[in-house]
């Protein structure tokens, strides 16, 4: 077995690992576009975006968190969703789904998980997603990369590998993030984006929510309330 294939294969068991945990999700992929804003009140929206070997559902105890605020809350499923493509190829993605789900003239909030974290970066910084989005927040997201990805050939998985063209780039012109409301959560018990400081950004309000799996900070209370005082 090659050092690509061993990879893959461990990438895959973190996978299923989180799908495991989380078995229990319940609610549908895609769009969510249920609002209940206050009459009179402008629409406040956010965009979800889920990591690896996830989808749009798996941010939906977050959306429903948001929705019961008033807030319109839409979560893009991408495809495929085991970072074989680029970041640029989804990041692309998450640009057509923006445009064709929110007015051109609306400004909206950014939340990003883990790998989604980055896909909302390339978007923000190379896509000119500064120009419409307000406050941005990403929860354990492998800003200076992760050494699992060390062990995986996939395209969106080698630009999350330390030092990686990519990752050199989005932090050498994080400028464009400076202007925006940015929010880093993370965790130090993070077994996944190692080291977990990897999350910290220097322009960044960093914040530690000590959640014992990676897979946990879309789902328990910490992180979710850090997000909801971050968006507030």
């Amino acid at each position: 077995m090659d050092r690509s294939t061993r990879g893959a294969v461990w990438i895959a068991l973190f996978g299923l690992f989180q799908l495991i945990l989380c078995g229990s999700v319940r609610g549908s992929p895609g769009v969510a576009r249920e609002c209940c804003a206050v009459p009179g009140q402008a629409v406040r929206r956010i965009v979800l975006v889920h990591g690896i070997y996830n989808s749009g559902r798996y941010m939906g105890n977050m959306k429903r968190l948001l929705q019961s605020h008033g807030w319109a809350v839409y979560a893009v499923s991408l495809k495929p969703d085991d970072a074989s493509i680029s970041f640029e190829a989804m990041a692309a993605q998450l640009d057509a789904f923006i445009r064709a789900n929110i007015p051109g003239d609306a400004k909206f909030d950014l939340v990003g998980f883990s790998m989604g974290g980055l896909v909302c970066r390339y978007y923000i910084q190379k896509l000119r997603g500064y120009e419409r989005v307000r406050r941005f927040v990403t929860l354990s997201t492998p800003n200076h990369g992760t050494i699992w990805a060390w062990l995986s050939g996939r395209a969106g998985v080698k630009e999350m590998r330390p030092g990686s063209e990519l990752l050199r780039e989005l932090n050498a012109d994080d400028s464009r993030l400076a202007p925006l409301d940015y929010t880093s959560i993370y965790t130090p018990l993070d077994l996944t984006i190692i080291p977990p400081v990897s999350s910290r950004m220097s322009i960044a309000r960093n914040i530690v929510s000590w959640v014992p799996l990676h897979a946990l900070m879309v789902w328990m209370p910490g992180p979710l309330r850090a997000v909801e005082q971050a968006l507030e």
